[in-house]
């Protein structure tokens, strides 16, 4: 089959490079100049996808991994197109957090206020009701401007915000603040077909701060501790989330994989954020769950009928692999980068290299892995065990035996969720 794959972040571009494993013939359009170096010699690149769709035609599969092309997207379904990925209704659910608590509350799910603001309009607001805000970005760039108030006065949100109005260059001009709400975090999410869901239950539990026991600032994310489920009447956070979205998404014709980011409690889940597309790294971590092959997945959601997804039950982790300058690539003004740097990987890294999932890799002419971007986003390290401390063990002595020059990653992934966050989502019903 041909399968053209645009990605605009590379939020799942490995899955180019998995499509072409399995035998079909891929294009592979990374379409941000800046990024566009990696996957050199993993797969076929192209530089304008739409000059390609005569070659993909109507019987082959287009996939998107990222929103901002969903009015195309929706054009090219009506034009009879096998389309994976959102839509235009989708694209804005994400990128503007007010807009998407207004659907939730349609849905009749429980929700948390979010206010989009400028910045000095959010000083102003932070100022006039004090209280610990929650700082965050519209859409998924740049994460590292999201931040959590601690004072209940406001005074550091508002110095928070107060900096970002110096650095409007790199923040952007508009932000949103969100009420902060005490419990866990959780996400749930599953993939839709246009009519139903199609396969089990994702839950997920993420871990975005830079340094090992939740310190330093946010980025997108580290790792993250997930696992699929079945029981579809029997998953409380399921039902009082992303089940009351079917009407929604059935009215706007999603097909992709929908996930909600979750603060729940004694008194319900609430939503913080929509994610209606892939979800990195945990689509890297969907690659471990699935034994079922992608393309057959895949075509069936743009297609929108049913598919008997088979899976592998365990808990299932997944492990970034930076190097500098991430997470502040934002900086127009970084001089020093990881880029061109070779990656090694020992015996053991080979033996599982069905494990290990690329980002900002290319291959050389001399068969030489290294690092084609300037972004520190280089690989992802996935396993799934019957118990949180084997996959763990599994994953670290992996990532161990891969050489990556300047190249960290958080050493705790998973192990809060065990002595912390099991407990209380027991307690409450969100995890039996």
């Amino acid at each position: 089959m041909k399968i053209l794959f645009i990605s605009h972040e590379l939020m799942a571009a490995h899955l180019a490079y998995l499509l072409k494993k399995e035998g079909h013939d891929v294009k592979l359009c990374i379409d941000t100049k800046e990024r566009s170096n990696n996957f050199t010699n993993l797969v076929v690149k192209i530089e304008d996808w739409e000059k390609e769709l005569g070659w993909v035609g109507k019987e082959g599969l287009i996939v998107f991994d990222n929103i901002g092309y969903g009015k195309k997207q929706d054009e090219l379904r009506q034009d009879g197109y096998r389309v994976f990925g959102g839509c235009e209704e989708a694209d804005k659910l994400e990128g503007d957090r007010e807009y998407a608590i207004e659907v939730f509350n349609s849905c009749g799910i429980k929700t948390i206020p979010v206010l989009n603001f400028n910045i000095p309009e959010a000083i102003d607001f932070v100022k006039n009701n004090p209280g610990e805000w929650v700082i965050k970005q519209n859409g998924s760039d740049n994460k590292t401007i999201n931040y959590v108030g601690e004072e209940k006065d406001g005074s550091d949100v508002i110095d928070v915000l107060e900096s970002y109005l110096k650095e409007k260059d790199s923040v952007g001009s508009n932000i949103s603040l969100q009420k902060k709400i005490i419990g866990e975090e959780i996400g749930v999410g599953r993939y839709f077909n246009g009519n139903d869901w199609v396969g089990p239950i994702e839950m997920s539990v993420e871990h975005k701060k830079l340094f090992p026991g939740d310190l330093g600032p946010s980025t997108s994310e580290m790792g993250t501790l997930g696992w699929y489920d079945d029981d579809i009447e029997g998953n409380k956070l399921y039902n009082e989330t992303l089940a009351k979205m079917k009407p929604y998404l059935q009215k706007i014709d999603f097909r992709g994989d929908m996930e909600i980011n979750c603060i729940v409690n004694e008194d319900g889940a609430f939503p913080l954020e929509p994610t209606p597309r892939f979800g990195s790294p945990a689509v890297h971590l969907h690659t471990e769950i699935h034994s079922s092959p992608w393309s057959d997945f895949l075509l069936a959601i743009a297609d929108g009928v049913s598919f008997d997804l088979k899976w592998k039950r365990g808990w299932g982790l997944v492990l970034l692999m930076a190097a500098p300058p991430f997470p502040y690539f934002h900086d127009k003004n970084q001089i020093i980068t990881s880029e061109w740097l070779k990656i090694k990987f020992g015996p053991h890294a080979k033996d599982n290299f069905d494990h290990i999932h690329f980002e900002n890799i290319s291959i050389s002419d001399k068969n030489d892995y290294y690092i084609s971007d300037k972004q520190g986003y280089i690989l992802y390290v996935t396993g799934i065990a019957d118990t949180v401390d084997l996959v763990r063990e599994n994953v670290y002595s992996l990532a161990k035996d891969i050489k990556i020059p300047k190249g960290y990653y958080r050493n705790d992934i998973g192990l809060k969720f065990v002595s912390q966050s099991l407990p209380k989502l027991k307690t409450w019903g969100y995890i039996k």
